[in-house]
């Protein structure tokens, strides 16, 4: 209390002794009368067109159980130690049930939505605003990356949504949040643009949110958040929440990103992107007067043979430019090259020795590379993995200390299934080979290919075994 006093104290003391000038905003503010008892403020103009383009979507899935215990229960050792005893479980399905919301965005029936919404789905079921008419759909393409997927229905002459330019967003506008929360029937919610340009939530890999404080609620994922144009200017994804209550912080991926990746999966199935082949970070407050500039990406490793490598980069270069667009941190050279296609020439700006510089690259296609996309040559059918980058860390939650090939997912009835794969699990290690890179995880399959082996798991923490034939 004392402190407080003193400091209020010493801030009178100044204010007697400096002369300052308090500015005043100019003009008199208007105020708009609202006495007329027939004059009702309402958006309804401004969304009423987009209520009609948020769909409700329904899908289900077939998750196996006891596969991964009568797996162990089929391992020889446990067959020599307990003989003909141990018992014989017989696989069963059960069926998961999920709901969310997608947008039309084309009058044949093209929906965009979030890709946890419908991925692994057996049956997507698709639900018309003003129609209990009910629409089978099926999946055209999918981005994990970046949490976007693209559905079809059987439909014509469907009203569509107008993309707005994310771009132009600025802190403060009102937005509409639209979509299905609950399974309760459709809802809007409104709010403000809290902030642009969000990364690091560890959602996604490639991230650029729109934050709001419009409720977007469970039912709410891939449902629209439009300005008071009624223009769609984001596709709603997640909230920051320790309840599982809204509590004012959503985020929602931006219409231009939306509409580049919903167009390259329309009409390529799959998206392709650039690769640059450097590890980067952001400069810490304690770096930035080693470098002549205060912003950019610093690169922290350059692979072997990579594009990086053939550009001259080295490590503790500092990217500021590509393209003659500006670098202000490594999400924004992350996202940068992650939206160029493979094989494309780009130049780049960087300082080093507090000297700037210029080199050239050509990308190469993400894909391809060991640490950059999914290998699928794992030899186990029906099996996704992925490497275990930061983002993917922050994402599920997993330890430093834990090193691994994170399972992405496992299709229902295929061999990675049918050994006891489950979506989550961490590969750890194969026979006597620790797996910390997807090159390891190929090449120890190829040496045991066609031989049983024992592949060990880290599964919510505790580290397990599965047979693989």
């Amino acid at each position: 209390m004392k402190k407080i006093m003193i400091f209020s104290l010493l801030l009178s003391s100044s204010f007697l002794m400096a002369s300052i000038h308090i500015q005043s905003m100019p003009g008199n503010p208007q105020r708009q009368s609202v006495t007329n008892k027939n004059v009702i403020l309402s958006y309804n103009s401004a969304i009423k067109d987009m209520q009609k383009i948020v769909v409700n979507i329904a899908s289900t899935k077939k998750i196996g159980i006891s596969q991964n215990l009568q797996n162990m229960l089929n391992n020889p050792f446990l067959k020599d130690f307990f003989g003909n005893r141990l018992p014989k479980l017989q696989p069963q399905k059960r069926k998961a049930y999920s709901l969310g919301s997608g947008v039309i965005i084309s009058k044949n029936g093209y929906i965009v939505t979030n890709n946890h919404v419908v991925d692994g789905a057996d049956k997507i079921v698709v639900t018309i605003h003003g129609s209990k008419k009910e629409y089978k759909a099926k999946i055209i393409g999918q981005d994990p990356k970046t949490d976007i997927a693209v559905i079809k229905i059987n439909a014509k002459n469907l009203p569509f949504a107008k993309f707005g330019n994310s771009s132009k967003l600025l802190t403060g506008d009102i937005v509409f949040a639209i979509g299905n929360p609950f399974g309760v029937g459709e809802s809007v919610t409104q709010g403000i643009v809290s902030a642009l340009n969000k990364s690091s939530i560890g959602l996604n890999q490639y991230e650029n949110f729109i934050q709001t404080d419009a409720s977007i609620n469970p039912g709410n994922s891939g449902g629209a958040l439009v300005d008071t144009r009624g223009a769609l200017i984001g596709i709603n994804s997640a909230i920051i929440s320790r309840s599982g209550g809204n509590n004012g912080i959503g985020f929602a991926i931006p219409s231009n990103m939306v509409k580049k990746i919903a167009t390259s999966l329309i009409n390529n199935g799959k998206i392709k992107r650039g690769y640059l082949g450097v590890s980067i970070t952001d400069l810490k407050p304690d770096m930035k007067g080693l470098y002549k500039d205060n912003f950019g990406a610093l690169i922290l490793t350059v692979e072997k043979d990579s594009s990086a490598q053939k550009a001259g980069l080295k490590r503790g270069d500092l990217i500021i430019g590509v393209n003659g667009e500006k670098i202000k941190n490594a999400n924004d050279l992350k996202n940068i090259i992650g939206s160029i296609l493979p094989d494309k020439k780009i130049t780049i700006k960087y300082e080093r020795n507090k000297e700037i510089k210029t080199t050239t690259a050509t990308l190469a296609n993400m894909s391809n590379s060991e640490f950059g996309g999914n290998k699928k040559e794992n030899y186990i059918k029906g099996l996704s993995i992925t490497q275990i980058s930061d983002q993917i860390r922050r994402k599920y939650q997993i330890p430093q200390d834990i090193s691994g090939i994170l399972v992405t997912a496992v299709k229902l009835n295929s061999k990675a299934d049918k050994i006891g794969f489950k979506r989550g699990d961490i590969i750890i290690q194969v026979q006597n080979k620790t797996i910390k890179t997807i090159k390891d995880l190929n090449t120890v399959f190829k040496k045991y290919k066609g031989k049983t082996k024992m592949v060990y798991i880290n599964r919510g923490g505790f580290v397990t075994y599965l047979i693989a034939k």
